[in-house]
């Protein structure tokens, strides 16, 4: 048997911008269309609408059991292929296989009838599902536990608020063994400790249970620690496909693929000036391994090698800058001045980042040399020339995070490992 549980096969979406979509109208619409398109041929107005791809000619496959991240920026495509995946929307042209049961979580309101209660939208999902009402009760009081609602179990949900009308949503999406979970930026509605168990609940059907996740979020610390593979999507069109970590850092980085080593001996291009020169610059993990993927929990270090020539001043810094996906500055860390011989001479110089000290997320890494001559003088600066990212390790691993079994990203640009002390006061 295969082992593929979503196929997407040269899959296109076509929407018409300023013209009516395709759907019900009335007799009335009809008719007066029908009289006015001679006029409007007479003027010229040949074409009031202009065609818009919002998915193009899009392939990859999706194993049982994976988490699968999609990702990409707004008006990428996402949203259209999760509703052509959830059935919703029917593409233009390709092909879609699901192997398996599907339960999707994509809007607000989404799956649910505002006029019956919780009770009865529970069951109601359920057999949309294909459940049976015994395999529904069987699972009845987890679903209320876990989404808090059970004051209201008997309200109609449209009385709900967007975060309980959310809770119950996912509670129902995730508990009634579905083979195949689809879920979209909506968990974002909901408050902090309720995205924390949700996300808690994701890693425990796709890791322990064996169920496919696919999750579109824009918070790439959550996509990888959730997600073994991601899909990168770019004006409907996938740009890249594969693991997890490389496929986020491209993303990150404007699609541009950013390395963990680079190396300008023999590039055509002079990084630095007559002073000195960037020759190489590069990540390692505590064996001395080149990677770009760091378990936070441990440490690595960056080290980079550079050419002082004869001019150069006694008073050279090199220093590294860190930023994180969202571009903010999580650090600078200048070496001290290294004195400087007569004639040419190669440095190496190497700073080590201690484990527990960074979050989960996508670091990119400046590398620059600086003099103290005459004032600040740069003698080069290469804005994320390397890129590093902290994976969270998996729940069954043995690692004291400060998680507390909780699967999902924790809030912070750093997230140390400080020491407490914690006792009674008799």
């Amino acid at each position: 048997m295969s082992d593929i549980a979503v196929r997407v096969e040269n899959l296109s979406k076509q929407y018409r911008i300023g013209g009516k979509q395709a759907g019900y109208r009335t007799f009335r619409e009809t008719l007066l269309d029908s009289f006015a398109a001679p006029v409007r041929w007479m003027r010229g107005e040949r074409k009031a609408y202009e065609i818009f791809w919002a998915l193009d000619d899009v392939s990859f496959d999706i194993k049982q059991g994976e988490a699968v991240g999609i990702i990409g920026r707004n008006g990428a495509g996402k949203s259209t292929l999760l509703k052509i995946l959830s059935r919703i929307t029917k593409p233009t042209k390709g092909r879609v296989d699901l192997y398996g049961r599907v339960a999707s979580l994509l809007e607000v309101g989404t799956g649910f009838h505002g006029e019956l209660s919780g009770r009865d939208n529970i069951y109601l999902n359920g057999a949309i599902l294909g459940m049976s009402r015994r395999e529904i009760a069987r699972k009845f009081d987890e679903i209320v536990d876990f989404a808090e609602v059970d004051k209201f179990l008997d309200t109609q949900v449209k009385h709900y608020s967007s975060g309980m009308y959310v809770r119950l949503a996912f509670a129902v999406a995730a508990h009634l063994e579905p083979e195949i979970l689809i879920v979209d930026e909506v968990l974002a509605v909901g408050d902090l400790e309720f995205q924390k168990k949700s996300l808690g609940k994701m890693n425990d059907v796709s890791r322990q249970q064996g169920v496919t996740v696919i999750l579109v979020s824009h918070n790439m610390g959550m996509i990888n620690s959730l997600c073994t593979r991601a899909v990168l999507l770019h004006n409907g069109a996938l740009l890249a496909s594969g693991e997890t970590a490389s496929i986020t850092a491209q993303y990150s980085n404007n699609g541009k693929s950013s390395p963990y080593s680079v190396d300008y001996s023999e590039s055509e291009r002079r990084v630095g000036d007559q002073f000195a020169t960037l020759i190489s610059a590069n990540i390692e993990d505590e064996t001395g391994r080149k990677t770009g993927e760091i378990r936070i929990d441990q440490g690595f270090i960056v080290r980079m090698k550079y050419r002082l020539h004869d001019a150069t001043p006694n008073s050279s810094y090199p220093n590294f800058h860190f930023y994180n996906s969202q571009g903010q500055c999580v650090f600078i860390s200048a070496g001290e001045r290294a004195s400087h011989i007569s004639g040419d001479a190669v440095y190496e110089a190497v700073c080590h980042i201690p484990g527990r000290l960074l979050n989960s997320d996508i670091y990119f890494i400046g590398v620059a040399l600086t003099f103290t001559h005459n004032g600040i003088h740069v003698s080069f600066f290469e804005p994320d020339a390397l890129s590093v990212v902290m994976i969270e390790p998996l729940l069954d691993e043995t690692f004291e995070s400060g998680r507390e079994g909780y699967g999902g990203p924790i809030p912070g640009i750093i997230r140390p490992k400080l020491n407490w002390e914690i006792r009674i006061i008799p």
